[in-house]
């Protein structure tokens, strides 16, 4: 059966395939046949201790695997990219991460998805909406596009 994933790019780190911007794109390709949408790349200002502005996209890939397995392709593929486990939050090549799967929910060891952080975090939110805006998210019912308007909505100061 094939399912179609969201799946969340980032990098802050220049690589083998040059700007972050280009390894976003190299990334991209990397994951091969199934990609059947792609956002634009936007730069965001960096989350945690990073210095550095991030280059961000989502893709939609269509695929027979289950999210573990596809999970460990995602890795398999960061790997590739020189990416290194190390301090979170710091620079990387490239992140690759499953936001949103058709399947609905997955929860086992080392992987949840929907992701955790997906519905507070606009550089996730603004190109997954350009590609999967009417995708409802498990649980709450929501629109993807809905949940990029309440992160962008302006919050009242206490």
């Amino acid at each position: 059966m094939t399912t179609t994933y969201a799946i969340a790019l980032g990098s802050n780190r220049p690589g083998r395939h040059g700007t972050p911007a280009d390894e976003v794109r190299a990334a991209v390709a990397a994951l091969g046949d199934g990609v059947r949408g792609v956002s634009a790349i936007i730069t965001t200002a960096p989350l945690g201790p990073s210095i550095r502005a991030f280059a961000n996209a989502v893709v939609l890939v269509e695929s027979a695997m289950a999210p573990p397995a596809m999970l460990r392709h995602l890795k398999a593929i960061e790997r590739a990219f020189g990416r290194r486990r190390g301090r979170r939050w710091g620079a990387r090549v490239i992140d690759l991460d499953i936001v949103l799967w058709s399947g609905g929910r997955w929860r086992s060891a080392g992987l949840v998805v929907p992701h955790a952080g997906y519905a507070t975090r606009d550089f996730v939110l603004r190109p997954l909406e350009q590609v999967a805006g009417a995708w409802r998210a498990p649980g709450t019912g929501r629109r993807v596009r809905h949940l990029a308007h309440m992160v962008d909505r302006r919050r009242p100061r206490p």
